[in-house]
């Protein structure tokens, strides 16, 4: 049975979706059993650089090796104002803001570049220029604003004027129904009457600007304000510390009466959550291309060290452990730099629905940076645990892998954590299947409306189901990709058995499927790594037939990545039918209740019970003759 509160939930999350694919999508039809290569090769070209982005890239570069210290910026937890000033002056602040509202007008890949760039160097900074424009004030207006909005607030926020993105809340994370913030419309409707608490909003204390999400009665329609933070009854109620990005300007916000302009309502009322997840697609697309940058500092760092730290008469990087873990960094890094740059692609063409490829690009090369991060701190040995003013104090180069496993670990959390990733591909990698079958689970359905559903579904099964077998994917089909051939075949196979395998899940499972996350898991697993391995065996091709120097050299690469992300995928299918999910489950259940309490004996604890880990509810302050209520959840069941 689903509670009320749990409908609920799901209602408002459903309502957010983008139920229409009106453009394309490689990942949406891959989860179908549809390789559609025409979609993603040939891979994209290196595109001519502009002059314009290159005297800003190369005059980017000059300023952090001269004027940036992210060492400095990580002790202190601050950013110098001359930094941020110097930041504003180049115009750093309006790089993906289009030149007719005083940016400077970058595509997507440019931008990337930027933000890769910033990732090898100080990941502080990358935060604040990508929460500004990736998911702060600039990308909705760019995407749903007025006209009126865009001349009025563009051209601040391309200055400098610091914008940042408020819709977590203390009790309201990645589920938009516990949401809290309530907008009221005043008696003449010109204006809102916003109140309540945001938490974790990056760029919360610099900020002059705020995309603020509040729900908007009558109704559980969630809208998408500009608020700015000089207007009275906006406080910065604290700053937020973390164990990386330490200078994270990162607020807890309090709205108290705050009257906000209707005309500061960014598209239609009652449609904030979809304003914030189409915004949040493209707002993704940073974190790839900034784990990218710092893998490849990752393997600089490793390649130099292996060569020049000698144990056992010869250096380390010549001994088989470390020489594969060479190799894979290696390859993982060619592959996260392919992940990326296709997904900008996709963004700057248009006439894709990118909101899972973004999602499959941050998520899997978050992790994949993590695991990197990791695997070099166990390469550099103590020197990768130690700081870089300990290294510096004993005569040896100040290298931050300490800095960077603190400042790494968030990027998985960031723009959506990696279980919610997980969740968003998983729903729309079944939405087909609902669409078709959907009413034949649904106990609301009546017996009439469930026989056309089965009817309906008969008639698409029928031609849908035996496509998923039959296909060639043998030579000599692929064989342009000549070495890498092999790989794109088995990418071509994968897609099917992976749609027949989601379709056996909704035949075992049936409405209790959505619930096996496990299993839903693993097949977003797959089909991010045959998204993975499409975007390696594309731009290895596209550099062959271009002449590339490294070519030769990249499909060795590629090569090595494509056989673990094979054998990745078949643990995978097999786990989808041989595992221990129930056991687990049942086990977690019971250590939830207490059944294993046992063996938390013989700690100091923490002294506190579950009720009181709750966070608090937001509380109105007491104005003039006016009583004082609680604006909170429903207590979680």
């Amino acid at each position: 049975m689903v509670d009320e509160g749990e409908a609920r939930s799901r209602q408002v999350a459903e309502g957010a979706r983008e139920t229409a694919w009106k453009k394309a999508s490689f990942l949406r039809d891959l989860f179908l059993g549809s390789f559609r290569a025409d979609l993603v090769f040939p891979y994209p070209d290196e595109p001519p650089e502009r002059a314009e982005f290159g005297s800003f890239y190369e005059e980017l570069k000059t300023f952090l090796a001269t004027r940036v210290d992210p060492i400095a910026i990580d002790e202190t937890g601050e950013y110098p104002p001359e930094v941020i000033e110097g930041l504003a002056a180049m115009g750093a602040f309006g790089m993906k803001i289009p030149t007719e509202y005083g940016g400077l007008g970058f595509t997507q890949r440019e931008y990337e570049r930027v933000m890769a760039l910033l990732g090898s160097y100080d990941a502080n900074l990358t935060a604040l220029l990508s929460a500004h424009q990736s998911i702060g004030v600039p990308q909705p207006l760019k995407l749903f604003g007025t006209e009126e909005q865009k001349r009025k607030y563009l051209p601040r926020c391309a200055k400098g004027a610091i914008s940042g993105f408020a819709l977590t809340e203390p009790r309201a994370g990645s589920d938009p129904a516990t949401i809290t913030a309530l907008a009221e419309p005043t008696r003449d409707g010109k204006a809102f009457i916003l109140n309540g608490t945001k938490l974790w909003c990056t760029n919360g204390t610099l900020a002059e600007l705020l995309v603020v999400m509040a729900r908007t009665p009558p109704g559980d329609g969630i809208s998408a304000f500009v608020v700015e933070t000089r207007w009275k009854g906006v406080e910065v109620k604290r700053r937020c510390r973390f164990m990386g990005l330490k200078a994270l300007a990162n607020a807890e916000l309090e709205f108290h009466d705050v009257v906000v302009p209707r005309e500061n309502l960014i598209g239609v009322e009652g449609r904030g959550l979809k304003i914030a997840l189409v915004t949040l697609n493209a707002g993704r697309l940073s974190l790839p291309a900034a784990t990218t940058g710092a893998v490849k500092a990752c393997l600089e760092i490793c390649r130099k060290w292996s060569n020049a730290r000698v144990q056992w008469g010869q250096p380390i990087g010549k001994h088989e452990a470390i020489a594969h873990k060479l190799a894979d960094i290696a390859a993982t890094a060619f592959a996260m730099e392919s992940v990326a740059d296709l997904a900008a692609e996709m963004a700057d063409r248009g006439g894709y629905d990118i909101r899972l490829e973004a999602a499959a690009a941050k998520e899997w090369n978050t992790v994949r940076a993590w695991e990197i991060v990791d695997d070099t701190l166990e390469i550099r040995g103590g020197r990768g645990f130690e700081t870089e003013r300990s290294l510096a104090a004993r005569g040896e180069v100040p290298i931050g892998i300490e800095r960077m496993m603190r400042d790494s670990r968030v990027n998985r959390i960031f723009e959506g954590s990696s279980e919610i990733m997980h969740l968003f591909m998983a729903r729309e990698a079944v939405d087909k299947h609902l669409e078709i079958a959907g009413a034949l689970i649904d106990p609301k359905k009546r017996p009439a409306e469930k026989l056309v559903a089965a009817l309906r579904a008969f008639a698409y099964y029928a031609v849908w189901y035996p496509t998923r077998w039959l296909g060639w994917s043998w030579w000599p089909r692929f064989r342009t990709f000549g070495a890498l051939a092999p790989h794109v075949r088995f990418i071509e196979r994968a897609s099917r058995k992976l749609a027949r395998s989601l379709f056996y899940g909704m035949l075992v499972f049936r409405a209790g499927l959505e619930r096996r996350q496990a299993f839903l898991f693993r097949t977003v697993d797959i089909a991010m790594e045959l998204f993975a391995m499409t975007a390696v065996t594309g731009r290895v091709r596209q550099m062959l037939d271009k002449g590339h120097p490294n070519a030769r050299e990249a499909e060795r690469l590629a090569d090595l990545f494509c056989r673990k992300s094979r054998r990745t995928v078949a643990a995978r299918f097999r786990a989808l039918w041989r595992n221990d999910d129930v056991l687990q489950y049942r086990i977690g259940r019971n250590v939830l209740d207490g059944a294993h309490a046992w063996l938390e004996g013989g700690i100091m604890g923490l002294g506190r019970t579950a009720a009181e880990l709750e966070p608090r509810a937001f509380v109105k302050r007491p104005a003039a003759g006016v009583e004082v209520h609680a604006i909170s959840a429903p207590a979680p069941r």
